[in-house]
């Protein structure tokens, strides 16, 4: 530590047989002080009685005797060289804790309650042996600045193993991600799952949306977030693959995307997710960067498969509609329009009327101008399933 963490911090000068009263009853009482921990701090009770109790016994120890040995001193008791071991020793526990999964309010209650059980039974000693107010007050004003600097070191250990861990954690998931997306065996993608800490769920849902409401569905902590550059989509846009929301699931997730811009992929195995993404990347593209609702791909299969291949799409659409190509525009938009409700109704004229919100007896004058134009074509099977493709998807 540095001088100027210490500024402010009194000499103690306890008697020298108080000192080794202190020191005489230092293992009973680092009993005492692990037991009320873990019987108050019950997120460390499991671990001590696994093998973490020698660790928090040894910690205790080498604490505690560090702490008496400042008492000792004849300067300044909380000097930098006497106490960096002692921080050190702190600040690998809060390492551990946060290797272990608990939160960090669990070491500082167990310093809480030890320094608790600790200043019961030492400010006891100091009264009986006769040691005045003042000295008390100096003793208690460097008993409390120590332990809070134990308490610092532990959150500053906690913290550092945090963002490494965190950011190992990262480094793994997007390899997972890769593997996923280039379509790895089930036992690299178990074993890169089992590597990144990643608890696999029964399925995941690819979804596309603007980054700037990337945070709104990535609250689950197995949700994965696709790299940039691994898969292309439109700038301003991110993919992320969600856990568990296909079947019942799925309505209100859907719903709690409304005005999103979303598009959801369907929801496969984890080791299959890779599809989703497909999926959900394509019907992005298609229908444009102007969308406002979210779109569930479920429901946009036939506009997939129609607009797998566009170039295809359009040299199909220039084919089947040639037969107009000498009409005005105007004219050749109706005529498209009739001929495809024509297609959809199966030739029922009311419906197609319905449909168009026109007269029937319009819709029969259109489809005069189209039987001039197809001829027996409109007869063909052919034909009729070409002009289905073309026309199908708008």
């Amino acid at each position: 530590m540095s001088e100027s963490q210490t500024a402010g911090t009194r000499i103690v000068g306890l008697p020298p047989h108080t000192l080794d009263a202190m020191r005489a009853g230092l293992p009973d009482l680092i009993d005492r002080m692990v037991l009320a921990v873990i019987a108050e701090v019950p997120a460390l009770a499991a671990a001590a009685e696994e093998s973490w109790r020698p660790v928090i016994d040894a910690s205790a120890d080498q604490l505690l005797g560090a702490l008496l040995d400042q008492l000792h001193a004849s300067t300044e008791p909380l000097t930098a060289v006497p106490m960096q071991e002692v921080l050190d020793t702190a600040y690998r526990f809060g390492r551990r804790e946060a290797r272990n999964g608990r939160p960090t309010e669990v070491q500082l209650a167990a310093y809480r309650v030890g320094a608790r059980e600790l200043w019961r039974d030492w400010s006891s000693l100091a009264v009986r042996d006769g040691i005045d107010r003042d000295q008390i007050s100096a003793f208690a004003e460097m008993f409390f600045a120590y332990l809070d600097q134990i308490s610092a070191a532990g959150v500053a250990g906690y913290a550092e193993e945090q963002a490494k861990s965190g950011l190992d954690r990262e480094r793994q998931r997007e390899r997972l991600v890769r593997l996923v997306l280039t379509g790895a065996p089930i036992e690299d993608l178990e074993r890169a799952a089992a590597e990144a800490n990643w608890f696999a769920p029964r399925t995941l849902t690819a979804v596309v949306l603007p980054s700037q409401r990337h945070t709104a569905i990535v609250a689950d902590p197995r949700t994965l977030n696709v790299p940039e550059d691994a898969i292309e989509v439109a700038a301003g846009q991110r993919v992320v693959l969600v856990c568990d929301v296909g079947g019942t699931a799925r309505p209100p997730f859907l719903a709690s995307l409304a005005a999103t811009n979303a598009v959801v992929g369907p929801a496969l195995s984890w080791q299959a997710a890779r599809s989703s993404v497909r999926r959900a990347v394509r019907a992005a593209a298609l229908r444009g960067p102007n969308a406002v609702d979210v779109l569930d791909t479920d429901e946009f299969l036939p506009e997939l498969v129609v607009g797998a291949d566009a170039d295809a799409l359009a040299d199909l659409r220039d084919r089947v509609l040639a037969p107009l190509a000498g009409l005005p525009d105007r004219t050749r938009d109706r005529l498209v329009e009739t001929l495809r409700s024509w297609l959809l109704h199966h030739g029922r004229r009311d419906d197609v009327a319905a449909d168009l919100f026109v007269s029937p007896s319009t819709i029969r004058y259109r489809l005069r101008q189209l039987r001039d134009a197809y001829g027996d074509r409109l007869q063909d099977p052919r034909w009729i399933a070409e002009l289905t493709v073309a026309l199908a998807v708008r």
